[in-house]
């Protein structure tokens, strides 16, 4: 597998999948499930840090621990197409700390959001206060996400 200035053998994605399953793993742990020294391990990993295939290091909550049990998946075609309309709406979502997720999708709709809040009260908060008010949306669609079946972080 090729990126843009590294390629990853076998030992790499034995690491990366490691990390996206506990990144609290010592270089010394990895090291030694993948039959390596510590450091040849430890400079693959700065090495893809480096090059931007490993991102950041981060923590998976239970959102419903955390008070945000209600997902919603947001649909969202913009009222005009034009570069200036779409960095605007881009640029104001962006900064909706209610918005866990944000794509840029191709069919009837324009963009898809997940917006995570702590109940319906405090999505209609949200969409009729925050989301409805960004200039350029033209329509929206809605999905509440009744269960979770399956939610990972592992892409390799």
């Amino acid at each position: 597998m090729a990126t843009d200035n590294y390629t990853l053998d076998e030992k790499d994605l034995s690491i990366l999948r490691l990390l996206q399953k506990d990144a609290k793993l010592s270089v010394r742990d990895i090291a030694g499930r993948i039959n390596l020294s510590p450091t040849p391990t430890h400079e693959r990993i700065k090495r893809m840090e480096k090059s931007g295939i490993i991102k950041e290091y981060t923590t998976v909550l239970d959102r419903k621990k955390v008070n945000k049990g209600m997902m919603v998946i947001c649909m969202i075609a913009l009222n005009a197409h034009n570069k200036k309309i779409a960095t605007r709406f881009i640029e104001e979502v962006g900064r909706l700390k209610e918005v866990v997720e944000f794509y840029n999708i191709s069919g009837d709709f324009d963009f898809l959001l997940k917006i995570l809040a702590p109940n319906m009260d405090e999505f209609h908060e949200f969409f009729v206060n925050k989301l409805s008010e960004i200039e350029g949306i033209g329509q929206t669609k809605s999905i509440f996400v009744m269960n979770s079946i399956k939610e990972s972080c592992q892409i390799v």
